[in-house]
């Protein structure tokens, strides 16, 4: 549910914040972008676009399930675009990084433990803290 004619399909006219935003998640190298990080993206390429705006089409975009709010303990919350297939996230604790993974193995263990305690996964997530060992990790503990 990632292109213009599906804004419309979803209730969304394709206004030009709501395309230029959309555009910005499938075009990010970044995959977990915080509101704020598609405001200055916007700023970036001169786009008159306000941070309440912002805000609004991420909200109707998250009711039209064409992205995922995630709330990490990193204190805000970062946007993904909702590609259909279930993943896990590793989030660095230093600068906020978040990367994603799925592991058959760990899936198949939650369901175990959910079944042997008599209950039926709906929904799940999995997020691990930890600290970034890359290089590059510009808040290096």
């Amino acid at each position: 549910m990632t292109n213009p004619p599906n804004l419309k399909s979803s209730g969304l006219k394709a206004t030009l914040p709501r395309l230029k935003i959309l555009e910005i998640f499938q075009n990010s190298s970044v995959r977990h972008l915080s509101a704020e990080d598609v405001y200055k993206i916007l700023l970036n390429d001169n786009m008159d676009v306000g941070l309440a705006t912002v805000y609004r089409v991420l909200t109707q975009f998250e009711q039209a399930e064409i992205i995922h709010r995630n709330h990490f303990e990193t204190g805000k919350a970062v946007f993904e675009l909702n590609e259909g297939s279930h993943h896990d996230h590793l989030v660095c604790i230093n600068c906020g990084k978040v990367e994603e993974f799925y592991d058959a193995e760990i899936e198949q263990r939650q369901q175990m433990i959910a079944t042997e305690r008599g209950f039926t996964i709906t929904e799940h997530s999995l997020a691990i803290y930890g600290n970034c060992i890359k290089p590059n990790c510009p808040n290096k503990a």
